[in-house]
């Protein structure tokens, strides 16, 4: 899986082996924080629109200027290091930009993809991207699957605190 950690600067060369070789390249960025069947869905449909998938994630400082305080739970080399062990992810980089366009425009990418969340005028590098002869795909949202959604599920199913919780006798009978 090491092998599938690329620097930015070692994307680049992946990029142009790839042109060499006639291949296609699909990249999509996002913080990928507690991965989930959305994550999977999309990653898989992702990785069909080309020859290799590039998944860049943001860095754990960018998470918590993105999502605040408490984000990310899973920090950047851990979700690096699970993305990368998913057979449709071909590489993984972290940036530490809350937007992705300088990387995407230094590597422009054959295919650029978003989730259903974001419309084509919301995705960043697309102008760079389609400007250089790439396409840029809006993947369908799977509702219900989101990293937001499982932690508010995990905060109302918490335990009682314990001045909540009804008194007992320790005793026994």
């Amino acid at each position: 899986m090491i092998e599938k950690l690329l620097s930015q600067d070692e994307l680049l060369g992946v990029r142009e082996a790839l042109r060499a070789e006639g291949k296609s390249l699909v990249f999509t960025n996002g913080v990928f924080d507690l991965l989930h069947v959305g994550h999977v869905r999309y990653l898989a449909a992702a990785r069909a629109l080309g020859d290799a998938l590039i998944v860049a994630i943001n860095s754990d400082r960018t998470v918590r200027e993105l999502k605040g305080e408490g984000r990310p739970i899973v920090s950047e080399d851990e979700r690096a290091e699970i993305l990368a062990a998913l057979r449709q992810v071909d590489y993984v980089t972290i940036f530490d930009d809350v937007s992705p366009r300088s990387l995407i425009a230094r590597l422009l990418p054959d295919v650029l993809v978003k989730g259903g969340d974001y419309g084509l005028d919301e995705i960043h590098g697309r102008e760079e991207v389609e400007a250089a002869g790439g396409r840029v795909v809006s993947l369908p949202f799977v509702a219900g699957a989101s990293t937001s959604a499982i932690i508010e599920r995990m905060k109302k199913s918490r335990p009682k605190t314990e001045e909540s919780r009804p008194k007992t006798d320790d005793r026994g009978p």
